[in-house]
């Protein structure tokens, strides 16, 4: 590793900042880590909540606690602790995570005369969390503009996004520039023992002789689940899993036992990443379907997706402009059309189960017929693509243009 080093001989010193409570956002430590191997001193700044568990990692961190957890006020105090904590801090860089911590992180670095890089995660006026709340939406998008235009043309900044289609909505909207840094996982090189033997206790919960079909993720509103429960009753030799927990997951295992659906669906609830893996690599099918629920739900590469890719696990995805880019450029999996979205009622057209089933069953059927030479080739070189790996590269030589 070579040291990043300021004229005195010491690290570069790079403060990141994110608004959660560090414990389970896999991207920004990703991004803190590469930054940490390249040879910059890391700390990376949040906030503590009540019930946040430890936080162990080979960078500083520091998380503030804070008076409020939600909605205006909450942002309102982050920013300004925030601001205030950044006069002070010692670096040479500052890195706002999405634009709730843009504010503080902008003006810090134009009163101390440093350097700033941008990393949106989503669009973020277009957050699901937004959508109906027109108020809490404009103030976001004033935000946008009051900022992004001035860091367009600041000379000492530099911005990354999650894909191609935000990079242009916000080269259009406001002049800046932006790489793509996609939130796709780090190349797996094996599975550790321990996890292994995890993987194949999930698996012996699942019916033996039946063909999976895997939904990994956080289990929330919009992601096509209860879609794939639906055509279940016309998939006799398949099996859905859903691996993971949210905001919809006892609503759903509720309505599958209404269904009578518990032989046909297992929920599994939260499954750590390195135990998911070995988990994934025997599914036959992964699912990726979203509804239209705004341009972040449009615009989207769900991280499943290469997360599937890295298994060697072929996809069943939405016909969204992102997700069709990398689908179709490696021929990794099968396109479901959208079905339309009312946003007066928050609700979608959902597709008819036997003509989903039968998608599935062409899905299946076609990726049984291809020998398996051909399609270990077809995934090595996308997982090689789709990997962090290959994109951190982008978010470096960013960092590295703006901090000399």
């Amino acid at each position: 590793m070579k040291t990043k080093e300021t004229t005195d001989g010491q690290r570069k010193r790079i403060v990141v900042t994110v608004t959660n409570d560090l414990v389970t956002d896999q991207r920004v430590h990703r991004s803190c880590s590469a930054l940490q191997e390249a040879g910059y001193r890391v700390t990376l700044v949040g906030r503590r909540l009540r019930e946040s568990g430890a936080v162990e990692r080979s960078y500083e961190t520091v998380r503030m606690r804070l008076l409020f957890r939600k909605k205006v006020f909450f942002y309102a105090e982050y920013n300004m602790r925030l601001f205030l904590r950044l006069l002070f801090m010692k670096a040479d860089l500052f890195y706002a995570n999405d634009t709730d911590t843009l504010p503080a992180n902008y003006w810090a670095a134009v009163l101390r005369r440093k350097p700033l890089f941008f990393d949106a995660h989503e669009l973020f006026p277009e957050v699901p969390e937004l959508v109906g709340r027109p108020r809490v939406k404009r103030f976001w998008t004033g935000i946008e503009k009051r900022l992004f235009p001035r860091m367009a043309q600041r000379k000492r900044t530099a911005a990354v996004t999650v894909c191609e289609s935000i990079a242009e909505i916000y080269r259009e909207r406001y002049g800046l520039t932006m790489g793509v840094v996609r939130n796709v996982p780090m190349v797996r090189k094996r599975q550790e023992e321990a996890d292994r033997i995890q993987s194949e206790a999930l698996l012996e919960r699942l019916p033996d002789g039946k063909r999976l079909l895997l939904y990994q993720g956080a289990v929330n509103v919009g992601r096509g689940i209860e879609w794939v429960m639906e055509a279940m009753p016309y998939l006799d030799d398949c099996h859905l899993v859903v691996a993971g927990v949210g905001d919809e997951y006892e609503r759903l295992k509720r309505e599958a036992e209404r269904a009578d659906l518990r032989e046909r669906v297992t929920f599994l609830g939260r499954v750590v990443p390195e135990v998911l893996y070995g988990l994934t690599r025997h599914a036959c099918l992964g699912l990726s379907l979203l509804e239209n629920r705004g341009l972040n739900y449009y615009y989207a590469f769900p991280n499943r997706i290469a997360d599937f890719v890295q298994a060697g696990v072929p996809v069943l995805a939405t016909d969204f402009p992102e997700i069709h880019r990398v689908v179709t450029a490696y021929g990794i999996g099968t396109l479901v059309a959208p079905v339309p979205f009312d946003a007066s009622t928050g609700k979608s057209q959902a597709p008819d189960p036997q003509a989903l089933a039968r998608r599935i069953e062409e899905a299946l059927e076609y990726w049984a017929a291809m020998p398996p030479a051909e399609k270990q080739a077809l995934f090595a070189k996308a997982a090689a693509e789709l990997s962090w790996e290959h994109d951190k590269k982008v978010l470096l030589q960013g960092v590295e243009t703006i901090i000399r």
